[in-house]
């Protein structure tokens, strides 16, 4: 099963504070780890949301765009892994290993598990599928050659 983990945002890190370098050690030993062990798919880190905007419509369904940054830090989120594992259990555990990295107590992380095809039953048709497919593998390549 995947799941998507979400790093929510602190204080800290909506006033754009870099993580320190035990934190980065730290993480990058768990992510490591993950990676060798087949189970991290994706993963990074968001800057401030001062940085960012959102769109969405008014009140008169006119598309509008609103920069940061937001106001409920406790809502915002400061990275994420995609991961795939046999077990919400296991999720947890990698979980708990991500989040109390490097020692901190007072990070917050949410699991939520991302569909598979059957979960969509007849509507995800053979072409939606391939199309899917031929998609996501042509966004792979996009990040393999990206410059980031």
């Amino acid at each position: 099963m995947r799941y998507m983990m979400i790093f929510k945002a602190s204080e800290e890190s909506e006033a754009g504070g870099l993580p320190s370098e035990e934190s980065l050690t730290a993480m990058g030993l768990v992510m490591a780890e993950m990676a060798e062990k087949g189970v991290l798919l994706a993963g990074d880190g968001l800057l401030p949301s001062s940085m960012g905007f959102r769109l969405g419509f008014d009140d008169e369904k006119q598309r509008r765009v609103i920069d940061g940054p937001f106001a409920e830090t406790k809502e915002l989120i400061a990275g994420f892994c995609l991961i795939e594992v046999a077990s919400r259990q296991e999720a947890i555990e990698w979980g708990w290993r991500c989040v109390a990295a490097d020692g901190r107590t007072d990070g917050e992380l949410e699991i939520r598990p991302v569909p598979t095809a059957e979960f969509f039953g007849d509507n995800y048709t053979s072409e939606a599928r391939d199309r899917n497919e031929e998609t996501f593998q042509k966004a792979a390549e996009n990040l393999q050659n990206s410059n980031t």
